[in-house]
C-alpha cells in the first residue's frame, strides 16, 4: 500500500508535468516539467521526501530496464543511422564526457558547501 500511495504521487506530479507541456507552448518536453515540479514540491515542503522515497529509489532502480525498447528502437531504424553514424557516435561520446564532467564538478561543490556548512555550525554550536 506504501508503494501504491508513493507511485500515485509521483504519477500525479507527472501528469501535472504532462498538464503544463500542453498549455505553455514552449518545446520542453512533459518529463522535465514533472521532474522540475517535483524539485520545487519537494524544496516548498508541498511533498515531504519520505513520502515517495521509497517507490523512487525502486523505480531508479529499474531505470536500466526502461531503456531496452530505445535501443530496439535504434536497431530497428539502423538503415536510417547507418550514413550519418559517426557523428551521431562522437556527439554521444562528447556529451557523455561533458554531462559527467558537470555533474561530477555540481556534485563536488555541494559536498564542499556541505562540508564548510558544517564546520560553521560546530564552531557555533561547540
Amino acid at each position: 500500500m506504501l508503494y501504491l500511495r508513493q507511485f500515485c504521487i509521483i504519477l500525479f506530479v507527472s501528469f501535472l508535468g504532462e498538464l503544463l507541456h500542453v498549455l505553455i507552448p514552449l518545446p520542453i518536453p512533459a518529463s522535465v516539467y514533472g521532474l522540475l515540479l517535483m524539485l520545487l514540491a519537494l524544496c516548498i515542503g508541498i511533498i515531504k521526501l519520505n513520502q515517495v522515497r521509497e517507490t523512487a529509489g525502486f523505480l531508479i532502480e529499474i531505470m536500466p530496464v526502461m531503456f531496452i525498447p530505445a535501443a530496439v528502437g535504434l536497431l530497428e531504424s539502423w538503415s536510417f543511422l547507418q550514413p550519418v553514424w559517426i557523428p551521431v557516435m562522437i556527439i554521444t561520446l562528447l556529451s557523455t564526457v561533458i554531462v559527467m564532467a558537470v555533474t561530477g564538478r555540481v556534485t563536488q561543490r555541494m559536498i564542499e558547501k556541505d562540508k564548510g556548512e558544517g564546520e560553521k555550525n560546530e564552531r557555533i554550536s561547540g
